[in-house]
């Protein structure tokens, strides 16, 4: 198996430049490129000497964990912006979910860039939970740290800074908080949110 880079069809977007996309995109088939890469020498060494390299595996399979996070978050990220940007579907069931979980849209927003505010780098993320019918917005560290497990995703804010520092300082993440949610085609996550509750 190879995965190949995913073209996204993305549009101007506001408060994000076009090389800030350039740049974070370049990265993100970064990632892509070190996942095949590292499944490619697990292989390897597996059909040189499986039990000789079986140490050089396990660290590599404990580094795919990195890569390959890194390339599905990204997709999330970047899916997002796919097509135009779209307010929220006041009647839409993701809405009513949020409204449950935080008493308002706003609310859920206001807690989202809560969120993002945490010190460090890493994502804001937000989930379902079928068990629990309830939304999880919760941080995550390095990709494969601090998910939670199982979870379908429904918004993936990348807070590395990498997203963000062509266009804003470390110290203006809010604003590339801002910029984010003004760019977000919603019935992206409204979607992943059917998919989740199907």
């Amino acid at each position: 198996m190879t995965y190949a880079p995913r073209t996204f069809n993305l549009p101007d977007l506001k408060g994000l430049s076009k090389k800030q996309i350039e740049v974070h995109l370049a990265l993100y088939e970064g990632y892509v490129k070190h996942t095949n890469l590292i499944m490619e020498k697990i292989e390897k060494l597996r059909e040189e000497d499986a039990e000789g390299n079986a140490y050089l595996m396990a660290e590599l399979r404990r580094r795919l964990g990195f890569e390959f996070d890194g390339m599905r978050m990204h997709e999330y990220y970047f899916e997002q912006f796919e097509g135009d940007m779209t307010s929220q579907d006041s009647s839409h069931p993701l809405t009513e979910a949020v409204t449950d979980r935080y008493g308002s849209w706003e609310k859920f927003i206001a807690h989202v860039k809560e969120v993002a505010g945490t010190r460090g780098i890493g994502w804001t993320v937000v989930y379902y939970d079928p068990r629990g019918r309830v939304i999880h917005t919760a941080w995550v560290n390095d990709h494969e740290l601090g998910q939670l497990a199982g979870l379908p995703i429904l918004l993936a804010v990348d807070m590395w800074e990498h997203a963000y520092m062509v266009d804003y300082l470390p110290a203006d993440k809010k604003s590339y908080v801002e910029a984010f949610l003004e760019n977000v085609n919603w019935c992206v996550p409204e979607g992943r949110f059917l998919d989740a509750v199907t």
